[in-house]
């Protein structure tokens, strides 16, 4: 194999996270699947340990990039930009990924040219073990919320075709936002039914500490960022919420908090011009008057 161009590259990101790396690390190094080089972009790091351990950091089929901090979008686009490989997987520093993902990931890819997505079953470990329960992908279910991690194998001309991740996901979520970027593109998804992908569960962890503002704020930047596919289906968004006849309090505030969205969204260019939106918008404030349960 050339380190030069490999099949794969895996991207990972690291901010702090030095403890943990080794253990990413060695999940990619033991895959059943070896045309792979990894990518390690220290984003800024400045604990202590982390600082010490790339100082000279050296493992096989791994190189090292350093950039002040710049966040997770940015990051993982420093690193699929540094390299030529066919196929990106992202992988965060404190994950890892079983022995045979790659190579499934791979073959489902190379079988099939209209796939741009590849994940599989999850299992979460560190605070928490047993299997991570994610709904299952569909669409348009998926503008709801996001089902897919952020560790799915997809296609580095796809990351081209989108401008890869998009850094206005200032609180998360960049990889949903990318996600329906490839979407948009006509992309299939594909799940492997096997748990081949390990989520370190932590209680610092990014989403753990997403305020309400700062998901209302990403639902706005989503509708922004992808204002045709909304627009296009966001009537069998609707349709859902009025399917729920007993709604509790979770559900409630995931309603108030599309209200703030469409609120957000009415201000933008792309809400002015686009009709299907005015519609959903009117529709969404008859239903919020009379279908919310105290």
């Amino acid at each position: 194999m050339s380190f030069d161009t490999p099949t794969v590259s895996v991207v990972i990101p690291c901010h702090d996270d030095g403890k943990y790396l080794d253990e990413a690390i060695d999940s990619v190094l033991k895959q059943t699947y070896d045309d792979v080089q990894i990518i390690v972009i220290d984003d800024g790091s400045t604990e202590e340990g982390t600082v010490r351990l790339l100082k000279e950091y050296e493992r096989p089929k791994t190189k090292l990039i350093r950039t002040a901090r710049k966040g997770l979008a940015t990051a993982r686009n420093i690193g699929v930009r540094a390299c030529d490989s066919k196929y990106i997987l992202p992988l965060d520093a404190d994950d890892k990924i079983k022995e045979t993902y790659l190579e499934k990931a791979v073959g489902i890819m190379q079988a099939n040219e209209s796939i741009g997505i590849v994940y599989c079953n999850a299992e979460l470990f560190g605070a928490q073990y047993g299997p991570w329960e994610l709904q299952p992908y569909r669409f348009p279910e998926i503008l709801h919320g996001n089902m897919i991690f952020c560790s799915a194998l997809f296609r580095r001309s796809d990351w081209e075709a989108v401008n890869g991740y998009n850094p206005n996901m200032i609180y998360g979520w960049e990889d949903y936002d990318f996600w329906l970027s490839l979407i948009e593109l006509g992309r299939e998804v594909c799940c492997i039914p096997e748990s081949l992908f390990c989520y370190r569960r932590r209680s610092d962890s990014m989403l753990g500490k997403m305020t309400a503002e700062h998901v209302v704020f990403s639902y706005s930047q989503l509708f922004r960022n992808h204002p045709r596919l909304y627009a296009e289906n966001i009537g069998n968004l609707l349709a859902n919420l009025q399917q729920a006849t007993n709604l509790n309090h979770s559900q409630e505030r995931r309603i108030l908090e599309l209200a703030s969205v469409i609120r957000e969204v009415e201000h933008s260019l792309s809400w002015r011009i686009t009709r299907p939106l005015r519609y959903a918008a009117a529709k969404l404030r008859e239903f919020l008057r009379g279908g919310v349960a105290e």
